[in-house]
């Protein structure tokens, strides 16, 4: 890149709206307490694509608005019944973060992040057998994110990102019989392309 290029991406981040697409990799890292059958929920793991949206009011601040969906499987090990199945259901996490971008350079961006999620849960899907019903609850978490942004040109952009939502989520089983308190606690692992606008 030319020296009049490299300026006018540096020009570029000024301001203005930047769209990234990341495949994500969600990875729960949970706890739970279950009543009245004991053990503990296993949520598995989730690749799926993510779209976010940041607008940059100043060179270095910047909000991000991230959405995504993913679909998980839900076990509970050790209870008073044995392992058991309970079903699958899907999250929407929209997250709002106010970011930090270090002026360490033109074209390397790094930045940090801390914001709210509110996570939808829907399409729940009992297991069977013993397992008759499931509902979760939707729940407010914290957010916060690492990341880089890596400048191609004046618009196109690589990104890696790293997020962690502390999320507390309720489940109910076979209508309230079994009740469970998760935090589940992702961790969110993202990489992709971005262009600025």
């Amino acid at each position: 890149m030319s020296a009049s290029e490299k300026a006018l991406a540096q020009e570029h981040w000024t301001d203005g709206f930047l769209v990234r697409a990341r495949g994500i990799a969600v990875v729960p890292d949970e706890s739970s307490s279950v009543t009245p059958i004991g053990g503990e929920i296993k949520i598995d793991n989730a690749v799926v694509p993510e779209l976010d949206v940041s607008y940059f009011f100043t060179e270095n601040i910047a909000l991000e608005l991230i959405a995504a969906t993913s679909k998980h499987d839900a076990r509970a090990n050790g209870t008073a019944l044995g392992n058991l199945d309970i079903g699958d259901f899907w999250i929407l996490p929209p997250t709002l973060l106010a970011q930090f971008h270090l002026p360490l350079g033109k074209n390397f961006k790094p930045y940090v992040g801390a914001g709210i999620n509110y996570t939808i849960t829907y399409g729940e899907d009992a297991a069977g057998g013993p397992i008759t019903d499931f509902d979760l609850d939707n729940g407010f978490g914290w957010a916060a994110q690492i990341g880089v942004d890596y400048m191609l040109d004046e618009h196109w952009l690589i990104n890696a990102d790293i997020k962690k939502i502390w999320l507390n989520l309720d489940a109910k089983v076979n209508n309230g019989a079994v009740r469970a308190d998760i935090d589940v606690d992702p961790w969110i692992f993202g990489i992709g392309l971005g262009y600025r606008f």
